[in-house]
């Protein structure tokens, strides 16, 4: 246990963690299920009956991700301020911390994760904690330990607790072996990196605990995520964040995938949207624990050729980075997302343009994009 302790502190460096003002409110408590770890015999739990009408009550592991804080604000709104903890290993900014409860919380530290969710009445977990493809592929074993063991905490406590519990998975779930064009939910995946690798593993452990334990157990398979409020953080499909900051600061922009790399991508309010929307889909109407979910796909050319309808003068230059062309060409071209749609009624809502034009609302107050437009 001391070096998972220490690969959890180490973690804080690396690790991609993506209102109302309604006060707490009382959430179902649902008998505890059976799962792999037992309940202590001197565990106490609250025994007290409440409303299915009240609101879930919500935390979010790795928080402090591209993700997390997005989905924090989406889920206060919904839920009211006080129902959606928000938990990191690291410290957050002011605006973060004060818009809502914040806690630190180590995934690989069981027994505090445990308290948390018994003590804070927990129902919902989103589990984001977790280091992407390329910062994973520099350390392995700090990946395996937050990424797989991690997992295992969290699938744990969640079925003793009977709690409803998402799981990202990624399109580098996903190998060279699986069709590519489009990439099916139900395919060969065989990923090729320890992030992909902990990614299949989720979908199956989650997939098994839920026939194994009852677990409410759900996962979408997210494409590349863009948004405008984080900076990139060590995934293969960063270059289109990457590429509206340096648009907007310099005009030029080196691109380290092939300028013909197609790869699906999603804007974050979509992805967030997706999120909720299959936690709030109803049980029965699910026919499968884990979904690909799709808005879009293209190249980096494709990419730059809509930013020059705002930065005319970029400079595009391409520096072929050999890890991160071999990751994203072993990835899907396209995802099929038709289960979802026909399942819960999945539908994006920003195509290439519409996600341009969103990115430069919120970063394109510099002089350049104001002359362009």
């Amino acid at each position: 246990m001391p070096v998972l302790r220490n690969l959890g502190r180490a973690a804080s460096q690396l690790l991609q963690s993506s209102g109302c003002g309604c006060g707490v409110s009382l959430v179902p408590v649902r008998a505890i299920g059976v799962s792999p770890r037992q309940v202590a015999s001197d565990a106490s739990f609250h025994s007290v009956t409440f409303s299915e009408s009240d609101h879930p009550r919500v935390l979010i592991t790795g928080g402090l991700g591209q993700l997390g804080v997005g989905l924090a604000k989406l889920l206060r709104k919904r839920f009211g301020k006080n129902n959606v903890i928000l938990s990191d290993i690291r410290k957050p900014a002011d605006n973060v911390f004060y818009s809502g409860p914040f806690i630190f919380a180590d995934i690989l530290d069981y027994k505090n994760l445990r308290e948390i969710v018994v003590n804070n009445r927990i129902t919902w977990l989103f589990h984001y904690s977790a280091l992407l493809s390329v910062v994973g592929e520099a350390n392995v074993p700090l990946a395996r330990a937050v990424n797989i063991t991690g997992l295992h905490n969290v699938l744990d406590i969640a079925a003793e607790h009977n709690l409803r519990l998402f799981v990202p998975s990624t399109i580098g779930a996903f190998g060279p072996t699986s069709p590519r064009d489009p990439t099916p939910d139900l395919c060969i995946q065989r990923p090729r990196t320890i992030y992909g690798v902990s990614k299949v593993h989720a979908e199956l452990m989650g997939e098994y605990y839920h026939y194994r334990y009852g677990l409410d157990f759900r996962c979408l398979r997210y494409p590349g995520i863009i948004s405008a409020d984080s900076q990139p953080g060590g995934g293969t499909t960063d270059y289109a964040v990457q590429i509206f900051h340096d648009a907007i600061k310099t005009g030029k922009f080196k691109c380290y995938l092939r300028p013909d790399t197609r790869l699906p991508m999603m804007y974050i309010d979509d992805c967030l949207k997706a999120t909720l929307e299959v936690m709030e889909a109803p049980a029965e109407a699910l026919t499968m624990r884990t979904y690909n979910i799709s808005a879009m796909s293209f190249t980096p050319e494709e990419l730059a050729q809509e930013v020059q309808k705002y930065v005319p003068e970029l400079q595009m230059t391409y520096n072929v980075d050999q890890v991160r062309q071999a990751i994203a060409d072993s990835w899907p071209m396209n995802f099929d997302d038709s289960n979802a749609r026909r399942d819960w009624g999945w539908k994006h809502d920003y195509d290439l343009p519409e996600l341009v034009t969103t990115m430069f609302s919120y970063l394109g107050s510099d002089s350049r994009i104001a002359q362009a437009n």
